[in-house]
């Protein structure tokens, strides 16, 4: 047989014997019995392989083809590489013998042609060691190597002497602090939409971890072993095992799935794996989805790498007390714990079982004991072993409640005992309805963290409006929750806000049943229940009214008025909000928002003042603040009347002082006194833009003869000139010009903000004034998540309060094009648009347009209108 026709066979062989090992992994379903096994058969697979190619290469009998990483630990995911390292003695020249060189070339060509996929590393012995003495990610990977074939006395020598030159303490160190960075790379939690199995937290290094430094430190080299030295007991290696078997599990899956070397749990493998276990979508009797299959998996996965990251934390901190026995003796706290180096220490193994009521107290410790910076590996351990004793009797308990509640009332230290109660697992098994929604997704397309990690985003955003170090982050909020003078009521709220998600119906009205309950279980003032119900109940409402109506109106602010009722529940559902819409994704919240907030809280409590609405008083105290304004800018004697002349009450009630100021100076050059007119202009298109007031994007004022096309023509220009459009104020004078205000925001914001100003006002002014067809929108790509959990798009289309304009509500996935592909449709059928109203809330847009034409009186066209707009939102 030719070489060629050998290397074709054995690479199928290989090929072939993987697959057939691979093919158990579809038969086994939610079994994880057999994955160890399976990964140890694929690397003695490459074993064999690999000792055939050896033999074939014809290397001199002094070197050693050694496994290093995870293939030194005999195991190998389906598309992990096999890494080895060629050992060579001392004394061995590659680079000047020429032949040797080429036979170790073409043994590693023959690994790839085969369909072995090495990482290889040929170095000699010292080399080797030298490298390792300088990187911890070398001696790490050297770690756990094994001999395939060669030298075994060569091999030998080089573990007693890499051993012999490892330092166990600085490992740990080096080891740790590197966890540490992993961890901050996924926001230091296990509970990503998309985690990755294996470097997340909770993930397969963190029990790597456990074990590299384990090993190094001389304390066992396999989770057997931890038990026999007392540093795990029998039950924590049980469950490390489950769990690490899940973890293997899913990632072998997702290497078969994914046909590569993919260890992220991203949207579009989620269902495939899920499928995989068994798992199923839940479908009502109407056929609608109710559960998706991913989320059944992604619970267990996350409960999984919650009790990893629990058994993880309890594990090293019993290596480091054996690396390093602490020098100082635990001094007592009270009778029922110590003081151990700066970490908490129950005073006996037994405690909680013999005293539940001490469990709520180890969080309510750690709050108040100055110095005081976690729970020691022996606390951590007790509690992972007491959660039996956390039952209903214990939830039940007036004891508890009272600890409870004087956590909440704490001066500080309030988000760091609630996530440490999270992280053990307590929080849930006191607040059994907080238990329920631990790992629980959402599929909004905005909210980018699970519920109970949202949740506490959300309890922390509120704490921080308390803290003096925080107050340039919320100025305003920080200057209201200086007032305010129970926290813990916004506390409260901030925790059962979203606690009913994922039961189907209204999840606020279902939270404000549990907070009652709760409140009434913790003996919170009557007064101030009824408050947390309102927050609880009204959590949503500020955000839609800010972002969906128009805030010139002065019934809709009137409304919301009576809605709040008083300041005191103004202020606590304004702060409630800005921390809410905080908390749920690092994208979703911009200055912008914060304005639109900002403003909905200042009109509501001036009415709240019992100043009844006065549009003409409002409308002449703006007008005398421009003024102020441009007389600041050297402005002529009444240049503002003949633009002013042509603006109505509408203007002025949807611009601030400021915006008209700026528009004033910018158009008054403009326009100019004509015989037998009020005002005229120079006919020619003004464009004009400035870093906006916010703090954020650009700030574009249009104003040029209108046409039924234009809001479309700018929009087009937006869209392809690559701008997010946040607000858009569409106004008609009096002397049928167009003056629109843009609020838009781009990527190469804020570094460009001269050049963009520049390209726009040159741009757009020559791109309304090109009378063309508009342009086809623009495609971008769709995310992943919208591919995976696209949302069926929604038109409501309805005649406002006094049924002369029309209210356009859109709801859809984001993409790009998409706010320019609804104006088309609304130019098409000449719609005029007088407000928009863009809310994108991180990749789901909901906006609201303010319209008015003349087919909007028609039946047929209204339906025709609407069903182009489905089309346009689902292109």
């Amino acid at each position: 047989m030719s070489a060629l026709g050998a290397l074709t066979e054995r690479r199928d062989g290989y090929r072939a014997r993987q697959a057939a090992l691979l093919s158990t992994l579809a038969t086994q379903g939610a079994s994880t019995r057999g994955i160890r096994a399976l990964l140890q058969k694929l690397a003695r697979e490459a074993d064999a392989t690999l000792k055939e190619l050896w033999a074939q290469a014809g290397l001199p009998p002094g070197f050693a083809l050694i496994a290093v990483g995870g293939y030194g630990r005999c195991e190998l995911f389906p598309h992990s590489d096999v890494d080895v390292l060629v050992l060579m003695p001392d004394g061995t020249q590659l680079d000047t013998d020429a032949d040797l060189k080429r036979k170790v070339e073409a043994f590693i060509g023959s690994c790839w042609d085969t369909g072995v996929e090495i990482g290889s590393s040929v170095r000699t012995l010292s080399d080797c060691l030298a490298q390792a003495e300088n990187d911890v990610t070398v001696q790490t990977s050297l770690l756990e190597s094994r001999l395939i074939v060669g030298d075994a006395r060569l091999f030998a020598g080089f573990q007693e002497r890499f051993k012999a030159g490892l330092d166990p303490k600085a490992f740990f160190v080096a080891k740790t602090l590197e966890m540490r960075q992993r961890h901050t790379k996924f926001e230091n939690t296990p509970y990503s939409l998309e985690p990755n199995c294996k470097e997340s937290p909770g993930g397969l290094r963190d029990l790597q971890v456990i074990l590299w430094v384990a090993r190094a430190a001389g304390l066992g080299t396999s989770w057997d072993d931890l038990a026999r030295t007392g540093l795990a007991t029998p039950f924590e290696v049980q469950q490390i095992k489950r769990n690490e078997a899940l973890l293997n599990l899913i990632r072998a899956r997702l290497h078969v799935i994914a046909n590569r070397r993919e260890d992220r749990l991203v949207f579009d493998l989620q269902t495939a794996v899920a499928e995989s276990f068994g798992y199923r979508n839940e479908v009502n009797e109407a056929g609608r989805v109710i559960s998706r299959s991913s989320e059944a998996l992604m619970k267990r996965f996350y409960w999984a790498a919650k009790a990893v990251t629990q058994l993880n934390q309890i594990l090293l901190l019993n290596i480091e007390e054996r690396l390093n026995p602490s020098a100082h003796e635990p001094q007592p706290i009270n009778e029922r714990f110590l003081n151990k180096a700066g970490m908490i220490e129950v005073a006996s193994d037994d405690l909680y079982e013999k005293n539940p009521h001490a469990i709520l107290e180890t969080f309510l410790v750690y709050q108040t004991t100055v110095g005081v910076k976690g729970l020691s590996a022996r606390t951590l351990r007790a509690l992972y072993n007491a959660r039996n004793v956390m039952d209903g009797k214990f939830r039940s308990d007036p004891a508890n409640h009272a600890t409870f509640r004087a956590m909440l009332m704490q001066p500080e230290g309030i988000t760091h005992a609630l996530r440490l109660m999270n992280q053990t697992s307590v929080l849930g098994r006191y607040l059994w309805v907080f238990r329920k929604i631990v790992g629980q997704m959402q599929h909004d397309l905005f909210h980018v963290y699970t519920v109970d990690q949202h949740i506490l985003m959300v309890l922390r955003n509120v704490r921080r409006f308390f803290i003096a170090e925080h107050a340039h982050e919320y100025p305003f909020c920080s200057q209201l929750a200086a007032g305010w003078d129970k926290p813990y009521i916004l506390y409260i709220a901030a925790l059962f806000h979203d606690i009913a998600k994922g039961r189907g119906g209204d999840h606020s009205e279902l939270g404000a049943k549990e907070v009652r309950q709760f409140c009434r279980q913790h003996s919170i003032e009557a007064e101030d229940c009824r408050l947390v119900e309102f927050l609880v109940k009204e959590h949503l409402t500020m955000s839609r009214i800010a972002q969906k109506e128009d805030l010139s109106n002065a019934d809709i602010v009137g409304a919301f008025a009576k809605r709040v009722g008083n300041e005191r529940y103004l202020t606590a559902l304004y702060l409630l909000t800005v921390a809410d819409i905080r908390g749920t994704s690092p994208k979703v919240w911009n200055a912008w928002k914060g304005k639109l907030l900002e403003d909905l809280y200042r009109y509501t409590l001036r009415m709240l003042g019992g100043r009844a609405p006065d549009r003409d008083a409002e409308i002449e105290a703006r007008k005398r603040e421009a003024l102020v304004q441009l007389a600041l800018h050297a402005q002529p004697f009444e240049a503002h009347k003949r633009l002013w002349d042509t603006l109505d009450v509408g203007y002025f009630m949807r611009h601030d002082a400021g915006e008209i100021a700026w528009h004033t100076r910018q158009l008054s050059r403009h326009i100019m006194k004509m015989a037998g007119t009020a005002a005229a202009v120079t006919g020619k298109a003004v464009v004009r833009a400035r870093v906006s007031p916010v703090g954020e994007g650009l700030q574009v004022l249009v104003y040029t003869p209108d046409q039924p096309d234009l809001f479309a023509r700018i929009c087009g220009y937006f869209d392809q000139a690559g701008f997010s459009i946040l607000d858009a104020k569409v106004h008609t004078a009096k002397n049928g010009y167009a003056l629109d205000t843009f609020q838009v925001v781009s990527s190469l914001l804020p570094e460009h903000n001269r050049e963009l100003i520049s390209m726009v006002e040159t741009e757009l002014e020559q791109t309304i004034e090109d009378a063309g067809p508009l342009p086809n929108p623009s495609r971008g790509r769709v995310s992943r998540r919208v591919k995976s959990f696209p949302i069926a798009p929604r038109v409501h289309l309805a005649p406002d309060e006094k049924a002369q304009r029309w209210l356009l509500s859109i709801s859809a996935s984001d993409h790009a094009g998409l706010l320019y592909s609804v104006a088309r449709v609304l130019a098409r059928h000449k719609i005029n648009l007088l407000l928009a109203k863009v809310s994108t809330l991180g990749e789901r847009v909901e906006d609201t347009f303010l319209i008015d034409g003349p087919e909007l009186q028609q039946n047929r066209r209204q339906i025709e209108i609407e069903t182009e707009l489905l089309e346009a939102l689902g292109a």
